[in-house]
């Protein structure tokens, strides 16, 4: 995997600008929904939840990412109006608490994304990358607000079934996916300086393909734009634990050392946000990651490149 050095960005939201580079992001998962794969059922009440985000805070995240409809495999659906019962009142609530908080919507449905930044949201963070709500993009334009682009192959309930995919073809397929949304984006008026990328991993890559998606991840950075990476508590990371948890994939709360390899394995590919769960162990791990992306500098400015070249083709 190359060690990439972290280009800055001025990564402009709904009414603030956060400055990336300098130092790793880190954006708590906090979802208010019975059946999300690690955290589902667990902050059914508000006050639980609150309480919770106040904590994540405390802790060093810097976004607070709130989900009120589950993305696992074999997710049922549920409609707009259900999913924003469950976030805006922990929207107003926590603003009420802490009204510096910058947080993130995790939705694809455009009324929801609505509702929510008017509510006080910042960010949109669309798993499908505006491909699963035709309004989404003409929305998140008019609304002015950062917005996550994240690739994902097919539909949650479609997952289990997808062929695999070639190692050589992992990437590219991503890549690709990234530039249609990119363009999307653009299209429909959303500022390059509004917009940051997500590979997507679990999302309709299974198993192996995560890691190839890992060593690869320098190339996400061709397209110009700042990088989230979400590997938190993943199903393949459970899995490669599995020999030893008596051949069962790893629980989803044993897998924080996993996702502390995998969270330094992407700072140093020059990823500017980590989304997780567990957010002081990735808020220490960033500091360390950070210190060797710092001593690569140092050392690149004394002696030449200390870093593998990156991917410098931009969009068109």
């Amino acid at each position: 995997m190359a060690l990439v050095p972290r280009t800055a960005f001025d990564w402009h939201l709904r009414k603030r600008t956060l400055s990336l580079g300098s130092e790793t992001k880190i954006m708590g998962i906090l979802n208010v929904t019975p059946d999300s794969f690690s955290d589902g059922g667990q902050f059914r009440s508000l006050d639980a939840a609150v309480e919770v985000a106040m904590a994540m805070l405390a802790e060093g995240a810097h976004i607070l990412d709130l989900g009120g409809e589950s993305t696992r495999p074999n997710a049922t659906p549920i409609s707009s109006d259900e999913e924003q019962a469950r976030v805006l009142p922990l929207i107003e609530a926590i603003l009420k608490q802490r009204s510096d908080t910058v947080i993130s919507i995790d939705t694809f449905h455009a009324a929801t994304a609505k509702a929510a930044v008017e509510a006080g949201a910042e960010i949109v963070n669309d798993v499908s990358g505006l491909t699963w709500d035709a309004e989404m993009a003409a929305g998140c334009a008019g609304l002015k607000c950062g917005v996550v682009l994240m690739h994902t192959r097919g539909r949650p309930q479609e997952w289990k079934t997808l062929p695999p995919i070639p190692p050589l073809a992992i990437m590219p397929i991503i890549l690709t996916g990234l530039r249609d949304s990119i363009l999307t984006a653009r299209k429909a008026g959303i500022a390059s300086d509004r917009i940051m990328l997500d590979p997507g991993f679990g999302f309709g890559k299974a198993g192996d393909e995560n890691y190839t998606i890992l060593a690869l991840l320098h190339q996400m950075h061709q397209f110009g734009l700042p990088v989230l990476s979400g590997t938190s508590r993943k199903g393949f990371l459970g899995r490669t634990l599995a020999p030893r948890y008596g051949g069962e994939p790893a629980p989803t709360g044993a897998r924080v050392n996993a996702t502390t390899a995998a969270n330094v394995a992407s700072i140093l590919a020059g990823s500017h946000v980590l989304r997780v769960h567990d957010v002081r162990a990735a808020a220490e791990a960033a500091a360390i990651a950070d210190a060797i992306l710092d001593a690569a500098a140092v050392i690149a400015a004394k002696t030449g490149p200390a870093f593998s070249p990156e991917v410098s083709r931009t969009l068109q």
